[in-house]
């Protein structure tokens, strides 16, 4: 591995890293807490994450139980989880909210696939942009005579095997997240 590499071998993982929590939100058949990660609820004057506000379980398969840990603001809750439009629409027990994951049908499954394929070009396109860093890193050093010519084509073929080995990884968990949205 070289230093170039070496040097940005961080910008490569948090892309992956990225990657694997932008689809966790994706829908599937199956309730999953992550769904609920990104909604930020507006509650004491301040805007705060839900998972900061409320306790998120998962007691069947199909649904979620939101309990708030306040249960002065179950409104508040549940009015930015219907302003999240994840498709699930929120009923409030009073001191909870539970949320029934419905069956997707496959109409909604070839557009949460569309959307993976989306983000999953958003990630690769991440991973060109640390290529091409990397890549003007090496150049500059060959031309300011700190490698050689052999060294920088050697560099050069090392950096694309490593991005062809990142956008399989992000293929890799593409397909499996197609693989759970599509199953029935």
């Amino acid at each position: 591995m070289n230093q170039y590499i070496q040097a940005k071998r961080n910008d490569l993982i948090k892309v992956i890293d990225f990657f694997k929590k932008d689809i966790s939100s994706l829908r599937t058949g199956r309730a999953n807490p992550a769904i609920l990660d990104n909604i930020i609820v507006e509650a004491y004057g301040a805007k705060t994450a839900l998972v900061g506000l409320a306790s998120i379980s998962v007691p069947e398969a199909r649904s979620l139980v939101v309990t708030p840990w306040d249960k002065s603001i179950s409104k508040d809750i549940e009015k930015a989880i219907v302003a999240a439009d994840l498709g699930i629409n929120p009923v409030n027990e009073g001191d909870k909210i539970r949320l029934v994951i419905p069956q997707l049908t496959e109409e909604n499954r070839n557009e949460l696939v569309k959307k993976l394929n989306e983000k999953m070009e958003t990630a690769r396109i991440s991973l060109r942009k640390t290529r091409d860093e990397i890549k003007e890193l090496i150049e500059a050093a060959f031309k300011s005579k700190a490698v050689n010519e052999d060294d920088k084509f050697r560099y050069l073929k090392e950096l694309d095997e490593e991005i062809a080995s990142r956008n399989d990884e992000i293929k890799k968990i593409k397909d499996k997240k197609g693989e759970e949205i599509m199953t029935i």
